[in-house]
């Protein structure tokens, strides 16, 4: 098989342990991301077999109709919802679904909350220009409130570690994240926007679908206080078209953290421009554990399919 790995930004795969499983097939890896359609087809085109990393790769059935080689798509994680399976259907390309790990994210996402509490992107970058002490004054977590919305294996994690952190946790979701958080002693909110007027700081993890697209709009962001912070690990569109940067820029909440963004990579986003938002560039499953976990599931898949044992 000609297998081609699409958006590899940081030409991590290829040293991988579990790279070598694929030494029997002919394996082309792209570190750079091409999202004209003439041009991505044409990249894709010699591919018997993809390996996408997560969502990086939108496949479109626009896209489908000019890979008329392609037999399997391997994803890496749950995830197909960037994936046109109607249209992979109708080409006959076989779509395997992989694995996931909330641990990577929840930690990402509690290093958010850290670096945005204490105001440490702010510090270190002062202090490298030759200045001390420079930023408004961090706070501390213990006795503060974190509003979880979404209480899935990643919110869950995210909670215990504000429990463990000395926060009272308060949670909002459907009524299964409801139920789950409060078999697990947790509080519940009676609303959205109760959450959302009731916590320092408010962390969102839900998937995005249809029902949660721009879930989060202006006024719950304006219901937050001015010295709250929003932290988003999970993806840009649970948030209104520029309801974020609008809210920054008018005080409340006064600080954001996000590691997810429309349209990636994020260059010259609107983000990057105020002093009260941390970003990071989709760092959450992007660590070497997850990669492994993630690409050996992928090939292993991709492998078993092409033994005739999917």
């Amino acid at each position: 098989m000609h297998i081609i790995i699409p958006d590899d930004y940081q030409d991590a795969v290829r040293g991988l342990d579990c790279f070598g499983s694929l030494s029997a097939h002919r394996v082309t890896v792209y570190n750079d991301t091409v999202k004209d359609l003439d041009a991505l087809a044409a990249r894709l085109a010699p591919a018997d077999a993809l390996v996408l990393i997560r969502e990086r790769t939108p496949i479109s059935a626009a896209l489908l109709e000019r890979l008329p080689d392609l037999k399997v798509i391997s994803q890496t994680g749950r995830g197909a919802a960037h994936i046109d399976m109607d249209a992979c259907a109708a080409h006959g390309v076989t779509v395997l679904v992989g694995v996931g790990s909330p641990v990577a994210p929840a930690e990402l996402t509690w290093a958010l909350v850290m670096a945005a509490a204490r105001r440490l992107p702010q510090e270190i970058s002062a202090l490298k220009a030759g200045r001390w002490q420079t930023a408004p004054l961090g706070v501390a977590l213990h006795g503060r409130t974190l509003g979880i919305f979404g209480y899935g294996k990643i919110g869950a994690l995210v909670a215990g570690y504000g429990r463990a952190f000395g926060m009272r946790v308060l949670v909002w979701g459907r009524e299964g994240s409801l139920s789950r958080a409060a078999a697990d002693g947790l509080e519940t909110v009676s609303s959205q926007r109760d959450l959302f007027a009731s916590s320092d700081i408010v962390s969102l993890h839900l998937r995005l679908e249809a029902g949660t697209r721009g879930i989060v709009g202006a006024d719950d962001l304006e219901a937050l206080r001015p010295d709250a912070i929003l932290v988003n690990t999970s993806r840009a569109e649970l948030i209104a078209p520029g309801a974020l940067v609008g809210a920054l820029r008018a005080g409340r909440p006064g600080w954001a953290a996000v590691d997810v963004f429309e349209d990636e990579p994020a260059v010259g986003h609107a983000l990057l421009a105020l002093d009260n938002a941390i970003c990071t560039p989709h760092l959450g499953y992007v660590e070497r554990d997850s990669y492994e976990l993630y690409f050996r599931a992928a090939f292993d898949n991709l492998l078993a399919w092409s033994a005739a044992h999917p």
